[in-house]
């Protein structure tokens, strides 16, 4: 059992199966993102934010949820070291020709996500958690409001464009993620893969577009 925890198989399978987790939640979170442009009344997101925020399934989901995003973090910077050092003398000209486009340059869109996450953390999630973050009281009941702040961010053209840009990086990591994660839990098939391959890549294209359309809205509007 120690095993999935030591060896590089069992990392990479934790690896996907947390990226997998975080897959899924993207969908989810951008749902409840598309609330700001759907409804004219902010209290809609405000309302569903609440309920996520204090349902208890919800609240244990959440620890999941950043377990899952540590663990994706922590094991893909211990593969990439560990493949650094087995290749302690870089090549002259790096050899792609067995490598995609976008599994090039994974460590590096993940760093630019991780950054974003920071920002994004401290922005909204930790502004809520902690009590910094608007309040408003509808029927004797306090919400906090960040669907006000999110329309604030995205009146800042410097803002929508990082928030963009982050999502596109996003993109470039999820293609080749994707289709990564289902090869590591062993659906690496000539009659699969295509199919993969193609889910991918809609996936990728509805997650970067959901996401993107939302500054862009709210900035013009």
């Amino acid at each position: 059992m120690s095993s999935i925890f030591t060896s590089s198989i069992g990392k990479k399978l934790l690896m996907s199966l947390a990226g997998l987790f975080l897959v899924t939640f993207l969908l989810v979170h951008m749902g409840l993102n598309l609330l700001v442009i759907i409804f004219d009344d902010p209290m809609v997101y405000n309302k569903a934010a609440h309920i996520m925020s204090s349902n208890f399934l919800i609240k244990i989901f959440e620890i999941v949820l950043f377990g899952g995003l540590l663990l994706h973090v922590i094991y893909a910077l211990i593969l990439q070291v560990q493949n650094w050092i087995a290749r302690p003398k870089r090549y002259n000209k790096a050899n792609y020709a067995n490598t995609s486009f976008f599994s090039k340059f994974m460590i590096h869109t993940a760093a630019i996500i991780l950054v974003f996450l920071v920002i994004h953390f401290v922005d909204f999630y930790f502004k809520a958690k902690f009590g910094h973050a608007a309040e408003i009281h509808v029927d004797g009941v306090m919400y906090h409001d960040l669907a006000s702040e999110i329309v604030d961010k995205f009146k800042m053209m410097p803002f929508v464009v990082f928030y963009i840009a982050a999502f596109i990086f996003l993109g470039f990591h999820l293609i080749h993620g994707f289709q990564s994660a289902f090869k590591t839990l062993g659906l690496d098939h000539k009659k699969y893969t295509p199919v993969i391959q193609v889910l991918a890549i809609i996936y990728t294209v509805v997650v970067v577009a959901g996401y993107s359309i939302i500054p862009v809205i709210v900035y013009f509007q």
